[in-house]
């Protein structure tokens, strides 16, 4: 490897063009350093793409820091959540990057205001570029070593890389068609750092043979808990539901099913499921449950849920479909009281890291420094997004903690520009670096 002269800007290498490998280009490269961002897809930011339904939840509207799950130290994890607050991040997509937000109140998600998710990875990759970042599409990288006080990154069918440094933001394992495929973990993990156990997060969950299994297609909005005894892990979630061909998603369930995963994996017992089908607790359904007139308990079911819900959860709760309220027995009622209120919901597996839209687990957040991203084992090579231990519900959590921990990588102490912002170029899938 050459060495550098005094005055030579540092030479950077970005692994993967995702959100938090994005972020960590255009703030490597204001940083004066001489950026390359290598992908392996031929356009870069996929994740970015499908987010949202197309749309990209860029950012919680609000973010609360207790719903990160991480195996590491709780206080690092917010040390590093508190970097970048979630404010500066707004103001940085809307002034800097110039993509207006829109806020959609009801789940409390900032999408762009053009409600197109290609904007924002358009607008990343073109920030990047106007800063100085050059991009390498369709680069496959198959390793990373140090060599020579500084870093060889090599390519497939390509010449090694030198580096001065490396950012890995290869993302996990979730989604392997967007090009995730867990390169990033094999290689720290190869250079000794310790890599906690990945699992499956934010994944749908299936029920085969289930009692809900003709349901396909209803939703609500319910309160979901899951719980593992053995490994002491629970996590509660209110929020929309949807019973599938396989068996449950929507927000809900995505945001519990970590603890189904990992129980498949890693506890000698599996996680139970819990729901509270309504807003309705035990007391307010022995209210809606009393004698009115005829009325039938389908009816007062049918009142407050889908109607083919409210038969099965009556079947379920072994409960006469036909009997009228006042021909209700207390223990029937307290079967259905319960069944409404905390029933359990039968489970048999889930959909993996194919449909998860994060992975869990990673490398442990005390193998870097808070301040900087960088590795604690090997200085020169940074670490950021979804390789790390961290990661949070659905509504725009994992995005700002990617663009919170690539936003670290400003630290490339090369000599800075001066502190007029880049302009904005244009970018498309088919250009390497400017147009």
């Amino acid at each position: 490897m050459s060495p550098l002269t005094p005055h030579a800007p540092r030479r950077v290498v970005v692994i993967g063009a995702g959100a938090a490998g994005s972020m960590a280009a255009i703030f490597a490269a204001k940083g004066g350093a001489k950026t390359t961002l290598l992908e392996r897809t031929r356009d870069g930011g996929r994740k970015i793409l499908i987010s949202g339904g197309g749309r990209c939840n860029v950012l919680p509207m609000r973010l609360d820091e207790s719903r990160f799950v991480t195996d590491s130290s709780p206080n690092l994890l917010r040390r590093m959540l508190r970097a970048w607050p979630l404010r500066e991040q707004i103001a940085f997509f809307e002034n800097e990057l110039r993509l207006p937000l829109a806020e959609e109140v009801e789940s409390s998600k900032l999408f762009p205001m053009s409600n197109k998710a290609r904007d924002v990875r358009d607008r990343l990759l073109a920030y990047a570029t106007a800063a100085g970042a050059t991009l390498r599409m369709s680069t496959v990288v198959t390793g990373f070593s140090p060599l020579d006080g500084g870093w060889c990154v090599e390519c497939e069918g390509a010449p090694p890389i030198d580096a001065d440094a490396v950012i890995v933001a290869t993302g996990g394992l979730s989604v392997p068609n967007t090009g995730s495929d867990g390169l990033g973990l094999r290689e720290l993990a190869r250079l000794g750092h310790t890599v906690h156990p990945v699992y499956p997060a934010l994944t749908p969950i299936t029920a085969a043979n289930s009692p809900f299994g003709e349901l396909s297609g209803v939703s609500l909005r319910v309160k979901l808990s899951a719980r593992d005894d053995a490994a002491k892990r629970a996590s509660t979630a209110t929020g929309g539901f949807l019973f599938t061909h396989q068996g449950y998603s929507g927000p809900s369930v995505l945001d519990v099913s970590h603890v189904v995963a990992r129980s498949r994996a890693q506890s000698p017992a599996p996680a139970r499921l819990n729901v509270q089908w309504t807003e309705l607790g035990a007391a307010e359904w022995e209210e809606a449950l009393r004698p009115l007139g005829n009325r039938t308990v389908t009816g007062a079911l049918r009142a407050v849920l889908p109607d083919r819900l409210a038969a099965v959860l009556l079947t379920v709760a072994n409960v006469d479909a036909t009997r009228s309220l006042a021909e209700l027995r207390r223990e029937e009622r307290i079967r259905l009281i319960e069944t409404l209120v905390s029933g359990e919901l039968p489970w048999t597996g889930d959909e993996g890291y194919r449909k998860a839209e994060v992975t869990g687990g990673g490398v442990g957040l005390a193998e870097v420094h808070a301040q900087t991203m960088e590795s604690r084992r090997h200085p020169g090579l940074y670490i950021c997004g979804e390789v790390l231990d961290a990661f949070g519900p659905v509504g725009g959590y994992n995005f700002f903690w990617a663009w919170a921990t690539g936003a670290r990588q400003g630290w490339v102490r090369a000599p800075r520009r001066s502190g007029r912002e880049p302009a904005l170029v244009g970018w498309s899938a088919s250009s390497d670096s400017r147009v």
